[in-house]
């Protein structure tokens, strides 16, 4: 395998290498705070957690696994070669409050073929934690930040060069939740409260094709990526998918809820732009850039996550029956997979849409 796959040096610029060997070691036990373990769970899921709290800040400790490992990502079979965060694509919702700080153990297991690192858009310094997180197959590191920031925030594997596009899209991207301590508001004071959490994340992949058109399988994502940069450098993914494949989140997969309960999405996209569209429904409070102190937008009918940014919408359902979440490219969409559903339980209400007259032929005009 090429040596860029395993020298560290090739993999991080410069400048993090300087902060790398500059940063200060800390203490395992230097706040006197205290400890709460996460358990994380996989995505559309979220760990259990306050949605508003009364208690003080605490160190929260999660733990990533990188997963190296072989998907299929559609109907018809296709492999792909995905590096991911604890085995999902996207990796687990992390959430916390304001002001607890985030103390994340990141594995590297020995079966893996290259470095990792992660980078935290929600935390400050040493580019997110990349500077400090690269570790090689058999490593493992701890890093710990302080959330000063509320919002919905992507975090992503960035090994520096060409690797940190092809990690991302190769599935190393996931989310992280901080709330205000004492919750959600609509900007005016008045409090806000989900009875459901739902985590989309949304992913282009780039699957390289023979001389007769059908796509490539690979043993290993190092053999996979002489390839797979050369679509990328082309801007055309092969698929744009929600959780990890086509139809992760549709048929016996479907987000479930009833009417009358409030459910907030988050979506991320770590790589390119989105436009999610809920048809047959609205986003009753949108922050469309996902930061819990901007006041939310309301009513909308499609809202933007910019590419590596994540936003949250939250919407009451009022009918029952199967709602379709799409990106409102309606090309990824419909053609290349970007598609999940909701399927609502509850009492349907003709005063907000009925058919008036079932379909029949076109009467003939009249003579008279």
């Amino acid at each position: 395998m090429l040596s860029m796959f395993t020298r560290r040096a090739a993999l991080i610029s410069a400048a993090a290498t300087a902060l790398m060997l500059a940063a200060p070691a800390f203490a395992a036990n230097d706040l006197n705070l205290p400890r709460q373990k996460v358990e994380l769970v996989a995505p559309p899921f979220v760990h259990a957690h306050e949605q508003a709290t009364k208690q003080g800040p605490k160190i929260m400790e999660f733990t990533l696994t990188i997963q190296e490992k072989k998907v299929v990502i559609d109907e018809k079979g296709t492999t792909f070669q995905a590096m991911t965060f604890n085995g999902s694509m996207p990796g687990p919702l992390m959430v916390v409050h304001e002001g607890d700080y985030v103390e994340v153990t990141l594995v590297n297991p020995a079966t893996n073929s290259m470095p990792h690192n992660i980078d935290f858009h929600s935390a400050t310094g040493a580019l997110g934690g990349a500077a400090l997180t690269l570790i090689n197959p058999g490593e493992q590191v701890v890093l710990r930040w302080k959330a000063t920031r509320t919002g919905v925030f992507v975090y992503h594997c960035a090994p520096g060069g060409p690797m940190i596009p092809w990690h991302v899209v190769s599935g190393m991207n996931g989310a992280v939740m901080v709330l205000p301590r004492d919750g959600l508001s609509d900007g005016k004071g008045h409090a806000l409260k989900y009875d459901k959490v739902y985590y989309i994340g949304e992913q282009d992949l780039y699957v390289p094709r023979d001389e007769k058109g059908n796509f490539k399988s690979y043993d290993s994502p190092g053999e996979a990526f002489t390839d797979t940069e050369e679509v990328m450098k082309k801007l055309i993914p092969s698929h744009v998918v929600f959780n990890g494949k086509v139809g992760a989140l549709t048929g016996k997969n479907a987000l479930t809820a009833n009417v009358g309960e409030n459910v907030l999405i988050v979506h991320s996209q770590a790589n390119r732009d989105s436009r999610p569209h809920l048809i047959g429904g609205h986003g009753d409070y949108v922050w469309e850039t996902g930061k819990f102190s901007n006041p939310p937008e309301t009513g909308l009918e499609t809202w933007f996550i910019r590419g590596g940014s994540a936003g949250a919408a939250m919407y009451k359902f009022l009918q029952p029956g199967i709602y379709a979440y799409v990106t409102h490219n309606l090309i990824e969409a419909a053609d290349l997979g970007a598609t999940a559903h909701f399927k609502v339980e509850g009492k349907w209400n003709d005063d907000l849409m009925t058919q008036v007259k079932a379909p029949a032929e076109i009467p003939a005009a009249s003579t008279n």
